[in-house]
């Protein structure tokens, strides 16, 4: 694998800082690149859980752009390890490569539906308003396993004005910048995958798995 990333303009690889440089503000984890026949897919996960328990939900946020048509890759990065060079239309990558857990299974390329729509102002009001009751409900201090639970319990609450995705896929459509203005997302599913598609990017939701018991069915004759 090439050790730069070689993009068909300067704007397309200050887009690619752009979507890193957010990332790095919202996880610790890793930045995932994946080229192939022209394409950048970027992948960070805003919210993942992080460990047996954790009940955050898997919310990935995902760009695409132009890259060298040479360039073949699929790498982890840590969120700040892309890092611009002397040519505006580079940028380096690191040494070495991590392996987060949300990372190890891919959304699929194909057999997407589409389920409805969800409008891009919903999307900025339920982020705030969860932004919001995150900050007031933690207590001073809070340690790790609180802000976690807490984060849990609001972003991964299932939300009807988003149409049935958790509401940590409208806080991941904001922090990562791709709500602009007026308008109408597509929600498509595939599988146990929902994706939310705005003109900047896409939200990816996993899951959530259903648990508990399911509903008691006769058996037998009747």
């Amino acid at each position: 694998m090439s050790e730069h990333l070689v993009f068909p303009d300067a704007r397309a690889a200050a887009d690619a800082l752009t979507f890193a440089g957010r990332a790095a503000k919202l996880t610790e984890d890793a930045v995932r690149l994946q080229a192939d026949s022209g394409v950048l897919v970027m992948t960070a996960a805003p919210l993942a859980p992080k460990g047996l328990g954790d009940a955050t939900p898997t919310i990935l946020a995902l760009r695409m752009l132009p890259v060298d048509p040479e360039l073949e890759c699929d790498i982890v990065v840590t969120a700040t390890g892309l890092a611009a060079t002397e040519d505006s239309a580079a940028l380096s990558l690191p040494d070495t490569g991590l392996a987060p857990a949300w990372a190890g299974v891919s959304p699929p390329r194909g057999g997407w539906q589409r389920t409805g729509t969800v409008d891009a102002a919903t999307l900025a009001a339920r982020s705030r308003a969860g932004i919001a009751e995150v900050a007031e409900t933690l207590p001073a201090d809070s340690g790790e396993d609180i802000v976690r639970m807490v984060r849990a319990r609001v972003w991964g609450a299932v939300d009807a004005d988003l149409a049935g995705l958790p509401a940590g896929a409208s806080f991941a459509a904001a922090t990562m910048g791709f709500i602009s203005g007026a308008e109408e997302a597509p929600l498509l599913s595939a599988g146990g995958w929902r994706r939310l598609s705005l003109t900047r990017g896409h939200v990816i939701v996993r899951g959530p798995s259903v648990t508990g018991l399911t509903t008691v069915r006769a058996t037998g004759a009747h």
